[in-house]
């Protein structure tokens, strides 16, 4: 993915920014600069460009576990702010943003202060030698071979030659840098899938009306089933319709993952593991029961491909239940490395879990 060339603009700088990184400050800082050049911003406050970098990865780490790394800065300081501040995983980016930016909470002033020893400064290295800090805060302010800002003791000033170049392209600029912190971040993540929906917070949820019509086919057609983790009874119109995987996790709506379950319990639920040794032979007795249900009754129905990938000759075999393991237990295995939780008691007939 190129960047839109200027001629006045050492674009190729620009670009260069992102190679051989070995942590996400550098992403994180210029979509925070983005974001407030995009507001009309020349003069921007250090602090308020920290806050927005945590702000932009809070969801990437609080919600999907996808890891920076070990030596992270940028999540270790979402982990030490997470224990200080009243924000829930899903807060949103201007909700954070506000918060951190009028805490009077040290601990969150000092981790947020942190970044400015190496953050500013260092991303301007493709410009001029920014290992010594205060020469660098000397080049920048002289725009040293046309940097892109000035970098002063509480905040940065955009070069004026920059400015109108990174609010018209602003869309492009933050594609390439959210493309190049994907590439990153699978490198760190190699197992865990669909790292590039993974870094936005998504406002809203796709509902799930063709599944819930395809599970609607099959409880209707057994008159009800089961819960798989409650033992209670659902009947259509009385259930959710709940990843055995989380959604957090895997990022998607295929049918092969999606149960019915007691709604008190899939509330409950939220984004916990299912113990396989207890949890995975009703699941699949319940989906192969669904596809030959629905291959009977509604053989064109869309939601059967969901299945193909898994199982390539579904239309002329049953589901493998060995093969599905086979999918599923590598899948639970990275979702718990990287720190999703497993439902922690055993259920019971009529029981729900309060985890």
């Amino acid at each position: 993915m190129n960047l839109p060339d200027q001629t006045n603009l050492p674009i190729s700088r620009l670009a260069a920014c992102f190679n051989n990184t070995v942590a996400t400050y550098k992403f994180y800082w210029f979509l925070a600069i983005i974001g407030r050049v995009e507001q009309g911003e020349t003069t921007i406050s250090k602090h308020h460009l920290f806050a927005e970098m945590v702000a932009h990865s809070w969801f990437t780490v609080n919600y999907f576990h996808v890891s920076f790394g070990k030596q992270d800065k940028l999540q270790q300081a979402i982990e030490r702010i997470r224990s200080t501040e009243s924000l829930t995983i899903d807060a949103s980016r201007a909700a954070i943003i506000q918060q951190l930016s009028s805490s009077t909470n040290s601990s969150t002033s000092k981790t947020l202060q942190h970044f400015d020893a190496e953050v500013p400064h260092r991303f301007l290295s493709p410009w001029f030698n920014a290992s010594d800090k205060p020469l660098a805060y000397q080049y920048s302010q002289s725009f040293t071979n046309n940097c892109p800002y000035a970098v002063f003791k509480d905040h940065i000033k955009i070069n004026p030659e920059w400015h109108v170049y990174l609010q018209n392209n602003a869309g492009i600029l933050k594609a390439f840098c959210y493309w190049n912190l994907a590439m990153y971040l699978q490198t760190k993540n190699p197992n865990v899938p669909d790292i590039p929906n993974k870094l936005i917070r998504i406002p809203v949820r796709k509902n799930l009306t063709e599944q819930r019509r395809f599970w609607d086919i099959v409880i209707g057609e057994l008159g009800s089933v089961d819960c798989i983790y409650t033992n209670s009874r659902l009947q259509v119109g009385a259930y959710a319709v709940e990843h055995f995987i989380p959604y957090a996790f895997v990022s998607h709506d295929l049918i092969w993952n999606l149960i019915p379950a007691d709604q008190s319990f899939n509330s409950s639920k939220s984004d916990k593991l299912p113990i396989l040794d207890q949890h995975f032979q009703p699941f699949f007795n319940l989906q192969n029961q669904a596809v030959e249900i629905i291959k009977y009754k509604a053989p064109k129905n869309k939601l059967l491909q969901d299945y193909l990938t898994l199982f390539p000759l579904l239309e002329n075999q049953p589901l493998d239940q060995q093969k599905f393991l086979e999918q599923v237990q590598p899948l639970i295995t990275i979702a718990s490395n990287n720190g999703f939780e497993f439902l922690t008691r055993p259920m019971k007939t009529g029981q729900l879990s309060h985890t």
